[in-house]
């Protein structure tokens, strides 16, 4: 009974990241980082309503700084940007993701080659300017997406940005359930064997769910190098998610 909603909301959704797309080519040369912020934020909150998501924010106030989540799914940047716009931090092999690629890469997101060691010093860098500049900038320490279930070690190496510009990090938690039950959610998950067309069909397949965004309270850094400050805050976001 749901593959034909399913099937119509793919559409529907196919057509909103068209518009997206028109959006950022029309609008985001001459727009403030504020108007492209609300745009991004818009859009996104009507891209859950088709995905049938339903998004549920709680925790502290977003400050600038460096943001630590844990990593799902491809609907972790989504629901993130819907409930508090940040510039994110990806792997270099989405932007050959049909469509949404391209998509992500025009929203200003920030791309690193995993296969080169030496990229992450490059990166590390760019994070840096743009936390001294007073931006917020999102990235998933895990390194990999994961089910949800669990969260993995964090790594240190992309914290040193927070070190260097002498910035804030706030964890963020992401949680999906099942509307219906309350239960945890798998659905969104994109791990192992599954592809980027699976994981949206299994998404939006599953019934009203619902992602919840719980930010923990920003950290300054007191001494800590950033491996003990990564493994602080990989215990402040289980935390987060377990609530």
């Amino acid at each position: 009974m749901r593959a034909i909603p399913a099937a119509w909301r793919m559409i529907l959704g196919v057509n909103h990241v068209l518009r997206g797309l028109r959006t950022i080519n029309k609008y985001f040369a001459t727009a403030t980082q504020t108007e492209r912020d609300a745009m991004v934020q818009a859009w996104s909150l009507a891209l859950l309503e088709l995905l049938n998501v339903e998004l549920v924010t709680d925790g502290a106030e977003p400050v600038p700084g460096l943001v630590v989540a844990n990593h799902v799914s491809w609907l972790d940047i989504l629901v993130m940007n819907a409930a508090h716009p940040v510039r994110f931090l990806s792997k270099s092999d989405v932007k050959k993701w049909p469509l949404l690629g391209r998509l992500i890469a025009g929203s200003g997101t920030l791309f690193i080659e995993r296969a080169k060691r030496r990229d992450a010093l490059r990166v590390v860098q760019q994070i840096t300017t743009y936390l001294r500049d007073g931006h917020r900038v999102a990235i998933f320490p895990e390194g990999t997406t994961n089910d949800g279930i669990h969260v993995l070690p964090f790594h240190g190496n992309l914290i040193q940005s927070a070190i260097d510009a002498e910035a804030a990090v706030c964890p963020v938690g992401i949680r999906y359930m099942d509307k219906a039950t309350g239960q945890r959610s798998l659905a969104p998950a994109y791990i192992d064997d599954d592809t980027l067309v699976g994981s949206i069909w299994r998404t939006l397949r599953s019934g009203r769910m619902v992602a919840r965004v719980r930010l923990g309270e920003p950290q300054l850094n007191v001494g800590r190098d950033r491996r003990v400050w990564a493994s602080d805050l990989q215990r402040a976001v289980v935390t987060l998610t377990a609530e």
